[in-house]
């Protein structure tokens, strides 16, 4: 007689897909033809389309604060600014159905009551498909944009993040669900006295009141997290339903997916509890050979000479306009002081120590005879997968067995289409290898995750 535990180890893992929909980044293929607007609602539509067509778990947006900035001037490489996210997200679950609907909303510039508000709404919207990216920043320069601009201190940014989203949780609990009678007769609804009712006070947050939007159909968004220093991997495993990780190759995201699932135990939680999906990019073709050849084009459209100067910059923290991108790198050191020339969290890069990058990539161009741009093409992020249909989704399943990771959020380098070939062509192997779904079989984003809805008062950490 089969047991069921002996049929749950014979079964494959099931992949979790998700796209992101690219913004805040440098990676769009501005000049391909195909490319469209990042803030028309019609690319948000298609794209969110798409991602459902293909049975996607959910479409993510990432936010910006601030416009950046390189040598005093707007840095106009990337995306120079994003719709609130919200009011996109809100917008989608008018014409979408099935797909979950996450946003990147900060935690050091914002207030628990306004965002508790605005996801319980998002969820009652979407019919319980509202996913929270919670993320901090230290920021002075995005913090300028706003009353408390750059108090908050580094270290402490994971601490307000925590009560945050504590905060955030006790509000969305203040409502059992169970307090809202129709009272046909009269035509009025009678509450619970008590329904609503919080009140919480700690080192950032001291709030009491009433919340005025109803238990969502998830009971509380689902929670994303995207920090990867030993802090946010902390965080996440206390207190997030996912993760989004930068580590997409093999050994590497292995390595973040023993680390991250072994802090679980400590919260009484289970490996089932909390997702690990990196970010990853791809580029098809209808062989391998075409694949990599496509990969390379589409890497030196995304690095023209003027990007390749730009972060250059970044690691430098020097003016470096007069360099010629198709000449070798600089005889001058990087200046290792604090950073000047690039302002914005997000499109700096973040180096630990540039001298020491400096002379890796020194070695790197004389053994190679490598110019500026063609150093910064092979050191900068390249594409995760790249062959053909059958080898991408051979490649996406090898590494979700393996445990390096539970699936993948797409970034496509061209908006709004760049999601179509892989919904066509990719997403049906997978399907036929049995490990991604052909059709949506719940109808909340908790659903499509395989994670459970929490109860009210239920402390994240303590679930199992």
């Amino acid at each position: 007689m089969t047991t069921a535990s002996s049929a749950d180890q014979r079964r494959p893992k099931q992949i979790h897909l998700a796209a992101h929909f690219p913004g805040v980044n440098n990676t769009t293929v501005w000049s391909d033809p195909a490319a469209g607007s990042h803030i028309e609602f019609a690319s948000f539509r298609r794209f969110a389309q798409t991602a459902e067509r293909a049975k996607f778990d959910f479409l993510f947006l990432a936010e910006g604060l601030r416009l950046r900035e390189q040598g005093g001037l707007i840095y106009d490489l990337d995306v120079v600014g994003r719709p609130d996210t919200f009011t996109v997200l809100a917008a989608l679950a008018a014409v979408t159905s099935r797909i979950g609907l996450a946003g990147t909303i900060n935690s050091t510039f914002n207030e628990p009551y306004e965002v508790a508000r605005q996801f319980a709404s998002l969820d009652h919207l979407s019919a319980g498909r509202a996913a929270w990216n919670v993320v901090t920043s230290w920021d002075a320069f995005t913090g300028e944009n706003f009353r408390r601009g750059g108090f908050l201190p580094r270290e402490e940014r994971y601490t307000r993040a925590e009560q945050f989203l504590s905060t955030a949780k006790e509000l969305f609990d203040s409502w059992r669900g169970d307090e809202i009678v129709a009272d046909k007769a009269s035509g009025r609804f009678l509450s619970d006295p008590a329904a609503g009712a919080f009140k919480h006070k700690d080192d950032h947050f001291s709030i009491e009141g009433r919340f005025n939007v109803p238990r969502s159909p998830q009971g509380r968004p689902v929670i994303f997290q995207a920090g990867d220093s030993d802090e946010g991997r902390e965080f996440a495993a206390r207190s997030a339903d996912a993760i989004f990780s930068r580590h997409a190759r093999l050994a590497d995201g292995q390595a973040f997916y023993r680390d991250v699932k072994r802090r679980l135990a400590a919260y009484g939680r289970t490996s089932r509890d909390l997702l690990i999906l990196p970010a990853a990019t791809f580029v098809l073709g209808d062989t391998d050979e075409e694949a990599a050849e496509r990969a390379h084009e589409v890497r030196r459209a995304q690095v023209s000479g003027q990007t390749a100067i730009k972060l250059l910059e970044q690691v430098w923290n020097r003016d470096l306009s007069a360099y010629d991108p198709e000449g070798p790198l600089p005889e001058i050191d990087p200046d290792p002081g604090e950073h000047t020339v690039a302002r914005g969290r997000a499109s700096v890069r973040q180096v630990r120590d540039p001298l020491a990058v400096a002379r890796e990539w020194r070695e790197l161009a004389a053994a190679e005879n490598l110019s500026i741009r063609e150093v910064i093409i092979r050191t900068s992020a390249r594409q995760v997968f790249v062959g053909s249909p059958a080898t991408v989704a051979r490649t996406i399943d090898e590494y979700v067995q393996a445990d390096a990771s539970d699936g993948f959020i797409l970034v496509p380098h061209i908006t709004p289409g760049g999601l179509d070939e892989f919904a066509d062509k990719v997403v049906p192997l997978l399907q036929e290898r049995g490990v991604f779904r052909t059709e949506y079989e719940g109808t909340t984003l908790r659903d499509h995750l395989g994670l459970r809805t929490p109860q009210p008062g239920e402390r994240q950490e303590e679930a199992s």
